[in-house]
Formats: structure tokens, C-alpha cells, sequence
């Protein structure tokens, strides 16, 4: 929705596209000079320090080695979906970034820009439907490559995104019960509006979507598709040069996507905490602020300041869940294939739907009792808390979160290995008969 000419919505558009693209990919080569960083402050060395001042030129001469290097074809590799299989995994993973939503509108002499590329009213989701097609890229490349390495790697990482877009879709239900909307505008409209940040009333499904986003991108402690120490690199064990880097960019981006998706559907977008000036919505045609007491919408009358303001905002959110995915990365150790496959099926998917169930019937309740605003948050604040805690405190059972040896579950080991008697060796056994 905006109020632009045909040929200002054609120009403000193409520039979007143009500046927010070219920006995706340079936040994401930038993004491997953080991690990098980042792991060499947790392992207690310098990282990067010597391309550029404090080593910010980095990416840069990564790119330009990647560039430069030898492009290897196996002998024995299918050429065309070998070739293919690297587009297909990086085209999915940049284009979601489409449909969120990074800033308040813009005023402008010609109307009313949107800080969206395309405020499409399937919002999320295209981007759910987009993200599952980067497993066909992963897995065409372990097939492609024709070793079984990489084999191996591409069913590891077509099961585990099946497994997780099952409680990954669960635990988008819950906002979408709240907003009754599928858009992401609407989302961050919501939230303003009610006065809760949805992490509060929707905190297990938070913590579902963390958990799932973690799977869906493949990082730690769920980097089972590539797993050096187990698949040498997996599915992309015969890449090299630029077809090789593609893998990563698609991964970057994807943190990128997930981490702009958790900022906004949980944590209110763009919306700045304890401010009303940034609460801007289109409704019938008209750019408002919210709505009196008798429901009439209340016009907006935004200042170009504000954009740039929640901009800063969301970028602060997106900012600190990338953060979170490096840190966990280089924090944990990677998890057995069957506790991936456990926690996926066994766990998180009855957690997730009896979770919406209860959520549902809770919001049933207070819609017929009349109860609203802030005291509805609240109560769903409460429920959501005590499930988060069931979760976490009682269906664990000590097994995934506080690991497989505590204080106080030790578990009886049946293994006839163990309780097995070894034979005395033969020189110990002349020894023992001499002394």
C-alpha cells in the first residue's frame, strides 16, 4: 500500500532492490569477519589482523582468492546439477529477505515510501516456502558430486530441514493466531498496538522457532549435513573456488533471514520499545497511527527522522540474534544424528502442538469473557511462561539441555562388553606365577 505514482513506485522500487540486495551480500562477507573474530575471542587468539586495519579487509581478499582459485570438476560428477546445485542453494536463501519489513514508511516529496521490497500479502509465507526450496540445492550437490561423503551430507540435510520445518511452521501459529495476518507488516502493527512484544505472551513458541531456525540453517549444534569430523565437509566436499563460497553465502544469508524474522515476529520489528511516534500502519488507503476509542483511525503525520530511527532499531535486534547464532556455534558441541532426529520428532513436534492447542483454547476463553489489551498479554505472558517451563524443567528430563551426565541421573549401563572378564595377559600372568 502506498501513495506513490505509478512512475515514483517503479523508481523508489528498482532503488530498494538495488541498495538492499547489494547490501545482503555485503553484510553477509562482513558477517565472516565477525565470526571469525568472534570464535578467535572465545579460543583466546587474535583472528584476523593483518588485511586492512584490524584485518577489516578480510572479506575482501577472501573473495578475491575464492575468485582466483582453480575451479575442480570430478570425473565422475553429474556437470550439469554439480553446476546447478550451488545456485540453487544461494538464490532461495537472498531473496527471502523480500518480504520483511526494516523501517518505518518514508515521507517524501512524491509520497510515501515503504521500507519493504514487496509488501506481498502471502508475507510468510513465501519466505517458508522459498526457505525449504535451499534443501534442493544442498542435496542435488551430495548427489551431483557422485562420493559418498557428500551423499551422505545431502540426506542429512534434506531429513533434518523436513524434520524441523514441521515444528518451524508449529511455532509460527501462535503469532499468527494474534495478528490474523500472514503479512509482516501486520505483525509489527500488531504488536505496537497490543503493547507486547510477542517473545512475552508466545515465549515457547519463541524458543521453538530459535531452535528450528538453528536446524533449518545448519549451524551448530546441528551442522550434522557437513560434519568434518564424521563427512570430511559433506555435501560440498568436491566444491572449490566461487561454487564453493556460494554454499557459504547461502548460509550467511539465511542466518541473515532468520535473525530478521525472529527481530520481527517476536520482538516488534522495527518498533521501538516505549515510543508511540513510530506506530505507522496503512489502513483503507490512509497512512494512520492507531485508532481512538470509538475505532476511528487517527491520521499519521510521520517525520523523515523516524525512518532512519527504526531502522536503527531493527538492525540492533537483527544484529544481536546473529550474534547468538556465532556465539552458540563456537560455544556447543555438535549433537548425535539420532538426538537431531529425537529432539525434532520426539520432542519438539507434540511440544509444539499441544502447545497451540492450549494457546488456542486460552484465547478462546478470554476472547468470550472480553478480556483485552494489556490484561490479555499478560495472561497469555503467564501461560506461555509456565509451558516454557514445563519444557524446559520436565519433558527434558536432563537428556538434551543440562546433557547426559548430572548430578543425580545416573543411568544404569547395560553393555556386555563391560561386564565382560578379560584374560591376564600372557607376561603378566608369568609374572605373577614367578613372584
Amino acid at each position: 500500500m502506498n501513495d506513490l505514482s505509478p512512475m515514483a513506485f517503479w523508481v523508489t522500487s528498482s532503488l530498494k532492490i538495488l541498495v538492499i540486495f547489494s547490501a545482503l551480500l555485503g553484510v553477509v562477507a562482513f558477517m565472516t569477519l565477525v565470526e571469525r573474530r568472534i570464535s578467535a575471542f572465545i579460543q583466546d587468539r587474535r583472528g584476523p589482523n593483518r588485511v586492512g586495519p584490524f584485518g577489516i579487509l578480510q572479506p575482501v581478499a577472501d573473495g578475491i582468492k575464492n575468485i582466483l582459485k582453480e575451479e575442480t570438476m570430478p570425473a565422475t560428477a553429474n556437470r550439469t546439477f554439480f553446476v546447478l546445485a550451488p545456485a540453487l542453494a544461494i538464490v532461495p536463501a537472498v531473496i527471502t529477505i523480500a518480504v520483511v519489513p526494516f523501517a518505518a514508511p518514508l515521507v517524501t516529496p512524491w509520497g510515501t515510501v515503504g521500507m519493504i521490497i514487496a509488501d506481498i500479502p502471502i508475507g510468510i509465507l513465501y519466505i517458508l516456502a522459498l526457505a525449504s526450496l535451499g534443501v534442493y540445492g544442498l542435496f542435488l550437490a551430495g548427489w551431483a558430486s557422485n562420493n559418498k561423503y557428500a551423499f551422505l551430507g545431502g540426506v542429512r540435510s534434506a531429513s533434518q530441514m523436513v524434520s524441523y520445518e514441521v515444528a518451524l511452521g508449529l511455532s509460527i501459529i501462535p503469532v499468527l493466531m494474534l495478528t490474523g495476518n500472514v503479512t509482516l507488516t501486520e505483525m509489527v502493527w500488531q504488536q505496537q498496538q497490543m503493547g507486547f512484544w510477542f517473545v512475552f505472551p508466545l515465549s515457547l513458541a519463541f524458543g521453538l522457532f530459535v531452535i528450528s531456525a538453528f536446524a533449518e540453517t545448519n549451524r551448530l549444534p546441528f551442522d550434522l549435513p557437513e560434519a568434518e569430523s564424521e563427512l570430511v565437509t559433506g555435501y560440498h566436499t568436491e566444491y572449490s573456488s566461487m561454487k564453493f563460497s556460494m554454499f557459504f553465502i547461502a548460509e550467511y544469508s539465511h542466518i541473515l533471514t532468520a535473525a530478521a524474522l525472529m527481530a520481527t515476529l517476536f520482538l516488534g520489528g522495527w518498533s521501538i520499545p516505549f515510543w508511540s511516534g513510530d506506530h505507522l500502519f496503512w489502513y483503507e488507503g490512509m497512512l494512520i497511527s492507531g485508532f481512538t476509542q470509538a475505532g476511528e483511525p487517527v491520521a499519521a503525520d510521520p517525520a523523515w527522522w523516524v525512518t532512519p530511527l527504526t531502522f536503527l532499531s531493527f538492525a540492533l535486534k537483527t544484529a544481536f540474534f546473529v550474534l547468538v547464532f556465532m556465539w552458540v556455534r563456537w560455544t556447543l558441541p555438535r549433537f548425535r544424528y539420532d538426538q537431531v532426529m529425537h529432539l525434532g520428532w520426539k520432542v519438539m513436534l507434540p511440544i509444539a502442538l499441544g502447545y497451540v492447542m492450549v494457546l488456542a483454547a486460552t484465547i478462546l476463553v478470554l476472547d468470550q469473557i472480553g478480556v483485552e489489551g494489556f490484561l490479555f498479554g499478560a495472561v497469555l505472558t503467564a501461560m506461555s511462561a509456565l509451558a516454557t517451563g514445563i519444557f524446559v524443567f520436565v519433558v527434558d528430563q536432563d537428556r538434551l539441555i543440562t546433557g547426559a551426565a548430572v548430578a543425580g541421573t545416573e543411568r544404569e549401563v547395560r553393555s556386555p562388553v563391560r561386564n565382560a572378564k578379560r584374560p591376564a595377559l600372557e607376561g603378566s600372568s608369568r609374572g605373577a606365577s614367578g613372584s
